[in-house]
């Protein structure tokens, strides 16, 4: 499906997604790709009730045998020199989201992702955000409808109790950069019921 595939993967400071994202890693490997880890100053830094960034580091470079780029210098020459199939930002805050709609390129993830662009190659946002609906929506319907940006079908994770948040359905990843590297094409449905 994606055999031979470089994926670069940015991870972002969504640490309550960790858990559920890392995982999924595995996914890109049984379908033959590499990935490639990219990490915020703030995964690396922040210690909090989900982990510190010292053991999710360990957790990614053991699924990816990879080891995690964690600076922009590192980040940069993802550009022409040593170029990506496709990059995943995933979880993608909305601090994150933010940024990238304006071409912020403060953190190797956004970094990589520029370079990516700059390849004309696609790069997937899995977004992870109590603030979607809400001041950063503008910044998301920018992303929507930009060259080469797709989206992991993403819904309302708890629209009673935090109805401006919106998550990926980050079981989707894989099929998300499958149809963007090979067809162009962003998978449908993209607005999911997401809550349980």
């Amino acid at each position: 499906m994606l055999t031979g595939k470089r994926i670069g993967l940015g991870i972002t400071a969504s640490h309550c997604t960790y858990e559920d994202v890392i995982p999924k890693i595995q996914n890109f490997m049984d379908v033959g790709a590499t990935v490639i880890p990219i990490i915020t100053h703030s995964v690396l830094h922040a210690a909090t009730r989900f982990g510190t960034g010292e053991e999710w580091i360990a957790k990614i470079e053991a699924l990816t045998g990879e080891k995690v780029i964690s600076s922009i210098k590192e980040a940069e020459p993802f550009g022409p020199s040593n170029p990506l199939d496709a990059m995943v930002i995933a979880p993608m805050t909305g601090n994150s989201i933010s940024k990238f709609a304006n071409a912020a390129t403060d953190s190797p993830v956004l970094m990589a992702a520029k370079a990516t662009l700059r390849n004309g190659s696609p790069v997937v946002l899995g977004i992870s955000t109590n603030d979607a609906l809400g001041l950063n929506g503008i910044n998301i319907m920018k992303l929507l409808n930009a060259k080469n940006i797709y989206f992991i079908p993403f819904g309302q994770d708890s629209p009673h109790s935090k109805p401006n948040s919106l998550i990926a359905d980050f079981d989707q990843m894989v099929d998300t950069v499958h149809a963007a590297i090979t067809q162009n094409k962003q998978l449908q449905p993209l607005l999911i019921q997401y809550f349980k």
